[in-house]
């Protein structure tokens, strides 16, 4: 059976999780200010009203975002289907968990890149391990509260430590 990749975005899994937890101040790439936790005014269900000229209606900012699969994952594997517009009460939850599981994605996506980079053996092996970590877990949203003071600051240690590695603007991910 073939190994799902993580960091590919599928809307049609996902609940508009974008559309709610992130904020977004007036400019070039949005026409409003959004508060975080506040639906956009653009969202009809899981659905984006505009979403066929963004550009043009003044939000480029969406077209850009890519949450990395961090929406879809959270809607499928965390609460199983369920959305926070059909259950409300896990409207804080949810939002709590895909900035969680951005993180995740955020470090899978790292360290896929550091393959690239002319680790010593220790090192890549090391990168592999979290990678097998973070790719093969099962998250629960409590997990996913805890993923930055603890598993996420093992990783950010350990590009610290090869940052002699990386390119110069490999650090700008992280």
């Amino acid at each position: 059976m073939p190994q799902t990749d993580h960091l590919i975005t599928d809307c049609s899994k996902c609940a508009a999780l974008c559309c709610l937890v992130l904020a977004f101040d007036k400019g070039k790439d949005f026409a409003f200010d959004k508060n975080p936790g506040e639906p956009c005014r653009n969202l009809s269900g899981h659905s984006c009203t505009i979403h066929d000229r963004l550009t043009q209606d003044g939000f480029p900012g969406c077209v850009a975002y890519d949450c990395l699969g961090a929406g879809n994952r959270v809607v499928q594997e965390v609460f199983g289907g369920q959305t926070w517009q059909a259950e409300p009460r896990l409207t804080r939850l949810m939002m709590e968990a895909f900035s969680g599981m951005r993180e995740v994605h955020k470090r899978i996506d790292l360290l896929r890149a550091a393959a690239t980079a002319p680790l010593e053996p220790r090192d890549d092996q090391t990168r592999r391990d979290f990678l097998a970590r973070l790719e093969h877990h099962r998250w629960s949203g409590s997990e996913l509260n805890e993923f930055e003071v603890g598993l996420a600051l093992e990783i950010d240690i350990f590009f610290h430590g090869i940052r002699a590695y990386l390119p110069d603007d490999f650090s700008d991910g992280w």
